[in-house]
């Protein structure tokens, strides 16, 4: 394993938030894919769990990969860049030792995430969340979230299958003119929305 990385277990409230393109200049910064459009975890926290990429087109094969099992990286900056992210780790000071990271995964602790604003919430804390309307009718759990552009929409999947044998799924735009309430302690969310919209 090389020396700026140091082997280590992956927290258990560990949340993959990115991978790691390519190097990026000469000083040892590299390119990161982040999986959300707002990726302020990255920028919140020092220290990146790292895993062996998945197997891809163009990739070293991972088995070959600097990064095997769980390894610990130790951010010394990250800022935006264009329209991606550019970060730089201890032990990586040139292209070529930056480059050795190519298709890393990235987990962040869910820890050391910046506390949400009020009525703001990370995708990851509504996933698996119970939907309820005003009249206490079940309509399904978070799935996945969408994002339209100017809103985002929750995808509720059904908790009965229908009667095709699948999941129904229905969409809800998460603004407040249909979310009424958020309550992450009781894991879930209250909705102004009927059954057959």
């Amino acid at each position: 394993m090389h020396t700026g990385l140091e082997s280590a277990a992956l927290p258990a409230d560990a949340i993959e938030v990115g991978r790691i393109a390519e190097a990026w200049g000469l000083k040892g910064f590299f390119k990161v894919i982040p999986y959300s459009a707002s990726p302020e975890a990255l920028f919140s926290s020092k220290r990146w769990y790292l895993q062996t990429p998945q197997a891809r087109a163009g990739m070293p094969h991972p088995k070959d990969h600097v990064v095997q099992g769980t390894a610990l990286l130790r951010i010394r900056s990250s800022k935006e860049h264009g329209d991606g992210i550019v970060a730089q780790a201890d032990g990586f000071d040139d292209r070529d030792a930056a480059e050795l990271l190519r298709g890393a995964r990235i987990f962040i602790a869910r820890s050391s995430f910046p506390t949400a604003a009020t009525d703001e919430f990370y995708w990851v804390d509504l996933m698996g969340l119970a939907v309820v309307n005003r009249e206490g009718l079940a309509l399904g759990t978070v799935k996945d979230l969408l994002s339209t552009g100017p809103q985002t929409v929750l995808v509720i999947e059904a908790d009965q299958d229908g009667e095709d044998g699948k999941k129904a799924e229905t969409l809800i735009p998460f603004v407040s003119a249909y979310i009424d309430d958020v309550s992450l302690v009781d894991k879930r969310i209250t909705v102004d929305w009927q059954a057959d919209y």
